[in-house]
């Protein structure tokens, strides 16, 4: 695929984006959802073996193509990695998925309601790197807990800003102002989160695009003005802690979103199962969930 093909791929594919970014925090626990204990690995380099086996397995599996996965998020280790002898983005363009590269470095404590994003010194680097294997774009995450506008607000410009910077790289940045679906607050949120993405993307130049990875809303179609608007590429959702079966029934009442699950795609996966369990129960999440992306809201 060209930048042009997967520019299309992503604007217009029916499909979603597979969310295989979990990283150092977070890989524990992937490890062990996947039926694999912390005993199994003594330090970070067999951690991260462990977990490229995972990934590698998920992406040479026959249920995983662009015909219903349309893109999907790596990790920075799975990206500089190995797929079948080939670098990943390139072993996943071959299958018809466009590459994309988690770039966060996790997050600052909480502050005003949110956590922002750590520094990221090493981005330019980064970005240099991942286009020049073939990778179509990033993926940055911050965190909203309460309906703090002013916190709200600078998780919001603190992605543009970032985003911007991607984009100066030639690739298609995914901002992802992630709502806890746990806030108490969480309705007020999304109305001030959507309030403050509407005034970036106003002052964002004529031309330039951006994608959105946001929690499935409290009152459905509620991101509608971001579906249509035409600086945004693609609205995807994240599954948010969310089990797949109501993480999909949320999706398929918001019009024009896609998943970027992760957990939601993996849960059902163990290292246990023989490559015929493993393919047949990776296909069933891919099917449910592609469903889910393509259809109809159902209040519609």
């Amino acid at each position: 695929m060209t930048h042009q093909d997967m520019l299309a791929k992503i604007s217009n594919g029916n499909g979603f984006i597979a969310a295989l970014d979990q990283s150092g925090g977070s890989t524990p626990k992937a490890l062990r959802g996947y039926g694999i204990e912390e005993t199994a690995y003594s330090n970070d380099e067999e951690m991260f073996g462990l977990i490229h086996q995972m990934r590698s397995r998920i992406i040479t599996s026959p249920a995983f193509t662009g015909d219903k996965v349309i893109g999907a998020i790596l990790f920075e280790k799975t990206m500089d990695g190995a797929v079948d002898g080939k670098p990943t983005p390139q072993a996943l363009i071959e299958r018809g998925v466009v590459p994309f590269i988690k770039i966060d470095k996790g997050l600052e404590d909480e502050a005003n309601g949110v956590q922002l994003m750590k520094p990221m010194p090493e981005l330019d680097a980064l970005l240099t790197r991942a286009k020049a294997l073939g990778v179509f774009g990033t993926k940055e995450r911050s965190v909203i807990n309460s309906a703090n506008r002013e916190g709200i607000a600078a998780v919001v410009k603190q992605q543009f800003e970032v985003g911007a910077q991607v984009t100066a790289h030639g690739l298609m940045p995914i901002l992802e102002p992630e709502v806890n679906i746990k806030s108490e607050t969480r309705a007020e949120c999304d109305q001030i989160l959507l309030e403050e993405i509407l005034n970036n993307l106003d002052a964002l130049p004529d031309g330039q695009q951006v994608m959105l990875k946001l929690s499935l809303p409290v009152k459905p179609g509620l991101f509608d003005p971001l579906v249509d608007h035409p600086k945004v590429l693609r609205v995807v959702a994240l599954s948010g802690g969310y089990k797949r079966p109501e993480a999909c029934v949320e999706l398929s009442r918001n019009r024009g979103v896609i998943a970027s699950f992760s957990r939601a795609l993996l849960e059902d996966l163990r290292a246990q199962m023989s490559d015929e369990e493993f393919d047949a129960s990776l296909a069933g999440a891919i099917d449910e969930i592609y469903k889910a992306s393509v259809a109809a809201p159902a209040d519609a």
